[in-house]
């Protein structure tokens, strides 16, 4: 049985938690903050940033415009304001694909 502290889900996470998350370092999503107007974290009561769920989306997709597309920031900046719905739908396909891949790839190992 589930309990309330099942369904209730973090809305604030370290950079920390972030950069393990994503396989980033935090001198990164450092940078990216100053490249990037769309990510603008929180800061807490230490000046510590804190992520929201949104946040870390907007990451996610600069990780895959930069890193997987191989835009250059400038052409990464653009795709961001034009392009928005397709590119998550280009994620969600991507994460798709990479756990199907996955799963079989452990059927794999397993027969």
């Amino acid at each position: 049985m589930k309990t309330n502290a099942d369904y209730i889900s973090k809305q604030y996470y370290t950079i920390g938690e972030v950069a393990k998350e994503l396989d980033l370092t935090t001198s990164l999503i450092r940078f990216w903050e100053t490249e990037f107007k769309e990510v603008n974290p929180k800061k807490n009561r230490k000046g510590n940033r804190v992520y929201t769920p949104k946040d870390i989306e907007v990451i996610k997709k600069i990780h895959y415009l930069l890193k997987v597309k191989q835009y250059t920031i400038k052409g990464a900046r653009e795709q961001l304001q034009n392009a928005d719905e397709t590119i998550v739908a280009e994620l969600q396909t991507r994460d798709t694909l990479l756990k199907v891949r996955s799963f079989l790839l452990e059927l794999k190992d397993s027969l």
